[in-house]
């Protein structure tokens, strides 16, 4: 078996989890390989675009924002990613730092894989296309100025709907508990194929997020009366201007980010865990 390990040095305790890890994986005669421009001992190095055709898993250290990162890019080679929590929430991150024995289940093959769902989007403008996306989470169209309200068309099967609001939210199943989340969404189980549009501070009392399934294409068309600035954000990276002539087109994307899960907790459980209230008793 060979893995590659992308850790996130930025976060604290990756470079000690590294250390341990490449320990660990050498016990396990398990073949390691780290990017060139990390040292570590135990690890070959490769470079990026290569550790993704010879590893037979990635293992990412790091936060969400580091997972969803590595987890698109592995899906073009349709290899499964481990994330090890790094970060402050961790919530698409399977094991903690202190739980690193449980990747001798990876020589056994005591684990099973999660095909979640992705966003496949394209941007025209007047019938070119001028960038195509994927995400894993989510598409925000949002303007550039805080409590100026976006004029939104959402068009689903020769249907429109119309919202007056902060911004828009179309996520994953797997981005449920994300952004859309924060703003009134619903969570929804990540094996599930479905599109969630969720406003953002709709000026509206009867604006209410919708669950679409996922053979659908959305096209949404945004514009603002007070010529502010309008953005498209994919997975919390803003991409390019939304222009009134501007079509942003969301379908499913025929590729799964694939998640290995190795410990036992469940969805329910790690929803649970990872969201508890800290006020709590």
């Amino acid at each position: 078996m060979v893995v590659a390990v992308i850790p996130n040095l930025d976060k604290r305790g990756s470079s000690d989890v590294v250390g341990r890890l490449g320990k660990l994986l050498k016990e396990e005669s398990i073949e390691a390989y780290l990017p060139e421009n990390v040292l570590g001992t135990d690890f070959k190095n490769a470079p990026d675009d290569r550790l993704y055709k010879i590893a037979d898993i990635i293992i990412t250290i790091g936060g969400d924002g580091t997972i969803i990162r590595y987890a698109k890019r592995a899906a073009q080679d349709n290899k499964p990613v481990l994330g090890i929590n790094a970060g402050r929430m961790g919530y698409l991150a399977n094991i903690e730092q202190n739980e690193l024995q449980l990747l001798k289940k990876l020589k056994t093959n005591e684990y099973f894989i999660e095909n979640r769902m992705m966003l496949s989007i394209s941007v025209r403008e007047n019938d070119k296309l001028i960038g195509e996306y994927t995400a894993l989470n989510d598409a925000v169209i949002t303007s550039g100025f805080i409590s100026r309200i976006v004029d939104i068309t959402v068009g689903v099967g020769g249907d429109f709907i119309s919202y007056r609001a902060d911004g828009l939210i179309v996520s994953t199943p797997t981005g449920s508990t994300a952004y859309s989340m924060s703003a009134g969404g619903p969570i929804i189980d990540p094996l599930t194929e479905s599109f969630c549009v969720t406003p953002i501070c709709s000026h509206s009392l009867s604006a209410k997020p919708i669950l679409l399934g996922a053979d659908n294409t959305i096209e949404i068309r945004a514009h603002s009366k007070k010529r502010a600035d309008i953005f498209l954000t994919v997975d919390g990276r803003k991409v390019c201007a939304v222009k009134p002539y501007t079509q942003v087109i969301i379908r499913r994307s025929p590729k799964f980010a694939k998640l290995i899960r190795i410990n036992d907790r469940s969805f329910y459980k790690t929803l649970s865990y990872k969201f508890k209230d800290n006020r709590s008793v």
